[in-house]
């Protein structure tokens, strides 16, 4: 028997299926031959700090930095269950070979090695490689698979990662927290993301916008502009003297343009695009294209290549004739698509770019949800643009001489629309809600050298110079896939800030910490945010850390770096980062405790709590005592963690309700609601009920 380990409950069941595994067991399939379970995420992760040490159960400056002899792990309390079964069918007597069919990359490698390691398994194991979740693509994968032990390397960078993460997010988090008495959060991927926006925000209040002016001679068609004037005065004299002239054409450059056929998407240009077309965030787009691949309506999601690999030539064929098919309106009839331009194995790292899968001819797609529906529309319309001819245009550039003075005008006349067909297609059919991207103006008049307009007509318009852009999901995923771009190794596995996988997480955790915020679409950094970014030195908020790691784990996944060396590094680093910052900065000191509400004192430390956006939590750097708003033991009860429960709980550790309601049955009751709180700072409750009255003879 054979014991198949997926990374999701889903792609284990597509995966059983293809296996005839369908017997459904408590936490796996089972079918003769195959055995099929699932690790949900991370079942295995770093244990936390106060795991190591007694001293580290207490933030405080004099036990950093945090180096571990001997890294332990943990199993996620969260999902223990899972675990206990998979440790269960490693030992198994019947089965004799372990398949690892978590995703096709770093992260996956060490998900299923955390967990065969954790349960001591000492069977064989071999690798499974795919992208799709079709049955052809899980068959050829199952006859393609290789030695679980040569993707050593590729495990070996994995835990490289994770331990550095651990190494600088431990110990900066703490040392900055404890030097500002405020509760902070650093890391390599979200503090020079919050970065990047605290500088973007900085040169927009910095920008000084100036006016200038523009005149027109508006003939026949035509709009040639004058350069830029600084005086109105000016463009009104300009303007005055023109009344009634004549103009002369003086040059007309024509120069035949071709627009290549975009790429494919990968998860990035993805979310990019969705956030830009729909407004959905790149969480929202990830979640929605998850649920299309497990449909198996799209391949492998969280994807960073734009490309197909060169025995996917048929598969593509299918695939675009199954989109003409089911999306007859985009469709170019009669079109020859362009395969071999979606090709290039030396572009696919683990997985291939996404596309549609031939399932969807299966498919109610009218039953999909909104958000599915457009973002599978958009996927198939990409796959036929990316397919289809260039878009070809005569670019039309002419100088014209009026009154002396130069005027220019541009414009274009199409030639070729090839993709541009389909697009116009989609937006036309599938994206009314969307913001279609701003296009120029074609049919440009016909026009020739040493032509003269009579009389024409002049104008001025007013204008100012434009500050830079908020940024956008759109932009700021943009702005982390380059980050560091120029530091990073060309063949490297990973570049930028963060994955395509958790680049939408990053964003959503900085929104969760009140780091940033949304506003419409765009990403502010919040007063916090700022500070933050003000206190911390530049080798934390930099993306040449993340580009440099990226260098070395590639290296590692090679073969050809050593992890000992790897990791000697960051704890040199750490311990500096440590050693460099042993005062707060005089003039940084007050920065986060301006405006704070304080509301009680901390039952475990005698410090002041104050009200967070999301808790109540204590301001003593060595102590872990918060209440959250939304405390689910209260919830259950019928009630809000409010701040006059708060300042109760806080001063007498009890409050007393008369109106309490069971979340089962619906019926109103009266208890106290006792809080303890343990040596770790973590609070618990307890209803005590009051007494029942005793008849009077008793009372007396």
């Amino acid at each position: 028997m054979q014991l198949v380990i997926a990374e999701k409950p889903s792609v284990a069941r597509n995966i059983a299926k293809v296996l005839h595994a369908t017997n459904v067991k408590d936490g796996y399939l089972e079918g003769k031959e195959y055995l099929v379970s699932w690790c949900i995420g991370h079942l295995i992760e770093l244990a936390s700090a106060d795991q190591y040490r007694d001293d580290w159960k207490a933030w405080r400056y004099e036990t950093l930095p945090m180096i571990p002899e001997n890294w332990k792990y943990q199993i996620k309390e969260s999902t223990k269950g899972q675990f206990r079964i998979l440790k269960e069918l490693l030992h198994r007597a019947d089965v004799t070979e372990i398949i690892c069919a978590t995703d096709a990359g770093r992260e996956g490698e060490l998900i299923f090695r955390l967990v065969y390691n954790q349960a001591e398994c000492k069977l064989p194991f071999k690798r499974l490689w795919i992208s799709s979740m079709e049955e052809k693509a899980i068959l050829e994968g199952f006859q393609q698979m290789k030695d679980g032990h040569e993707y050593d390397d590729l495990y070996y960078s994995a835990v490289a990662r994770s331990e550095a993460d651990w190494l600088v997010g431990i110990n900066a988090t703490r040392l900055f927290t404890v030097l500002y008495h405020h509760r902070l959060i650093v890391g390599r991927v979200q503090t020079p993301t919050l970065a990047m926006l605290v500088e973007r925000e900085k040169n927009i209040e910095n920008f000084q916008k100036e006016k200038y002016y523009l005149v027109h001679l508006l003939m026949d068609g035509l709009d040639a502009v004058s350069s830029r004037i600084k005086e109105k005065s000016t463009a009104v004299q300009m303007m005055e003297d023109m009344k009634d002239e004549t103009a002369q054409i003086l040059s007309v450059k024509k120069e035949k343009k071709k627009v290549q056929p975009p790429k494919l998407y990968d998860l990035t240009t993805l979310q990019r695009e969705t956030n830009r077309l729909f407004g959905f965030t790149a969480q929202q787009t990830l979640d929605y294209t998850q649920s299309l691949y497990e449909k198996k309506l799209v391949t492998y999601p969280r994807t960073d290549s734009q490309y197909l690999t060169d025995d996917m030539e048929e598969n593509a064929f299918l695939v675009i004739d199954a989109v003409n098919r089911v999306f007859p309106e985009i469709s170019m009839k009669g079109s020859e698509p362009e395969i071999k331009r979606l090709l290039n194995s030396k572009k696919v790292s683990d997985h291939h770019a996404i596309i549609p899968t031939v399932e969807i001819v299966n498919t109610d797609l009218k039953a999909l949800p909104g958000g599915e529906k457009e973002i599978l529309m958009l996927i198939a319309s990409k796959l036929l643009c990316a397919s289809e001819q260039e878009y070809i245009y005569e670019s039309i550039k002419t100088e014209i001489s009026c009154h002396g003075e130069l005027f220019t005008a541009s414009g274009k006349n199409v030639l070729q629309y090839g993709w541009k067909e389909v697009e116009e297609r989609f937006f036309k059919s599938y994206g009314k809600n969307a913001e279609k991207p701003e296009e120029e103006e074609s049919d440009f008049p016909d026009i020739k050298i040493g032509q003269v307009f009579e009389c024409v007509v002049v104008k001025f318009s007013e204008h100012f110079t434009a500050p830079p852009k908020h940024y956008t999901e759109d932009t700021l995923l943009s702005a982390m896939e380059h980050a560091g771009s120029s530091d990073t190794i060309e063949d490297a596995e990973r570049k930028g800030l963060g994955t395509p996988a958790t680049r939408a997480a990053i964003i959503e955790k900085l929104i969760e910490k009140g780091f940033i915020e949304r506003k419409k679409k765009q990403i502010l950094p919040t007063a916090d945010g700022r500070n933050l970014i003000r206190i911390l030195p530049e080798m934390i908020k930099s993306p040449k850390l993340t580009a440099e790691w990226e260098n070395d784990l590639t290296l590692i996944s090679r073969g050809q770096k050593n992890v000992e060396e790897f990791l000697f590094e960051i704890e040199k680093m750490v311990t500096k980062l440590v050693s460099d910052n042993g005062q707060p900065a005089e003039e940084y000191q007050k920065l986060f405790s301006d405006g704070r509400k304080e509301i009680g004192k901390c039952p475990r430390c005698g410090n002041k709590v104050y009200v967070g956006k999301r808790n109540y939590y204590c301001s003593g750097s060595d102590c872990s005592f918060t209440l959250w708003k939304n405390n689910r033991f209260f919830e259950s009860q019928g009630k809000t963690l409010d701040e006059a429960t708060v300042r109760k709980l806080l001063s007498e550790k009890q409050v007393h309700f008369k109106d309490l309601v069971s979340e089962k049955t619906k019926r109103k009751y009266e208890a106290t609601i006792k809080m303890e709180v343990s040596e770790t700072g973590n609070p618990k409750f307890q209803l005590i009920f009051p007494e029942r009255k005793k008849g009077k003879k008793n009372e007396e």
